[in-house]
């Protein structure tokens, strides 16, 4: 009696350890098979045209560690089965020439089939495209906006007919910012108090924005429509609320939006206010503007005078 009682236990045992193996599994497929908003593994819709390299990486990393995970699982289901009690343990160090060698070549495949593959690929995008500002810049069309991230908004300002950035035919404005589709759009950003993070989520991008530095990204949309401005780096007490509206126009839309605008800031402009003027000469990719000086000054001392006078003048001025 008591010889069946301790098999039926140890065979329950048995089947327990496996059935939470395959619950885990289970788990793991619905998760990736949940709705999502759109297309892709749970990602906002890709409105950008790289974006799909972002996609890929994302849906490559994701696929390789499903993948590990699921022979990690087999693995330990198979060892739950074989160990069991009649099984004869044995004392080992693992440091023999054939751990060793098998520890070497399992971790030799993953380096080199995962993270190779992924570090070789996002290598190639990143400097071909990602980075690739001067290309950018060679376009015709080509948007330039400059980004003023403070506590807690987004100042946007683009250059005027003149095509020069703070001058009187700039438009400015706050939590809005309308582009073209089809052309690039570059940014510029810097920050008048911490660290922000601009982010725009339908067109897989993102880059810090930095007290007393100017960083840049760029992108060009394939879609028009309305999209989130985020701030993805925890900037304060009120950093749910910095939130912008991106629009995406069709080329004409656009240029009859900027010329109005521009014409109407031209009136309402004031060369004394010395706080509105927060905008600096735009840096050129093809300059020697490295990411840490610019023309042999520190970074801190990067932004136009006029910006660096008004950051302490710029919260009174919006309240």
């Amino acid at each position: 009696m008591n010889i069946g009682f301790t098999m039926m236990n140890h065979l329950k045992k048995r089947l327990t350890s496996l059935l939470v193996t395959l619950v885990a599994l289970t788990s793991a497929t619905f998760a990736n098979a949940a709705p999502v908003p759109a297309t892709g593994w749970g990602l906002p819709r890709d409105v950008s045209v790289d974006g799909h390299k972002i996609d890929w990486l994302i849906n490559a990393t994701t696929f390789f560690i499903t993948i590990l995970f699921v022979i990690m699982c087999i693995w330990m289901a198979a060892a739950v089965v074989k160990h069991g009690k009649d099984h004869q343990a044995e004392y080992d160090h693992g440091d023999s020439g054939h751990h060793v060698a098998f520890a070497m070549a399992i971790s030799a495949v993953i380096f080199l089939v995962v993270d190779g593959n992924l570090w070789f690929n996002s290598t190639i995008d990143v400097n071909t495209t990602f980075w690739n500002y001067t290309e950018a810049e060679k376009h015709p069309e080509a948007v330039r906006i400059e980004i003023n991230a403070h506590q807690w908004a987004w100042d946007a300002r683009y250059a005027g007919p003149d095509g020069k950035f703070n001058t009187a035919d700039d438009i400015v404005t706050l939590n809005d910012i309308r582009v073209p589709v089809g052309v690039p759009i570059l940014f510029q950003l810097a920050s008048t108090d911490v660290i922000h993070s601009f982010s725009l989520p339908n067109l897989r991008i993102k880059q810090d924005a930095m007290p007393g530095m100017i960083n840049r990204m760029w992108t060009t949309a394939k879609e028009t429509g309305e999209f989130d401005i985020a701030c993805t780096q925890h900037c304060g007490t009120h950093h749910y609320k910095m939130k912008g509206l991106l629009t995406i126009l069709k080329m004409d839309e656009y240029k009859s939006w900027s010329d109005k605008m521009s014409r109407i800031h031209a009136r309402g402009y004031d060369p004394k206010d010395q706080a509105a003027k927060w905008g600096w000469a735009w840096k050129k990719a093809d300059t020697n503007d490295d990411g840490i000086s610019v023309e042999g000054k520190p970074k801190s001392a990067a932004l136009a005078p006029e910006r660096s006078q008004s950051v302490s003048l710029a919260p009174e001025a919006r309240n």
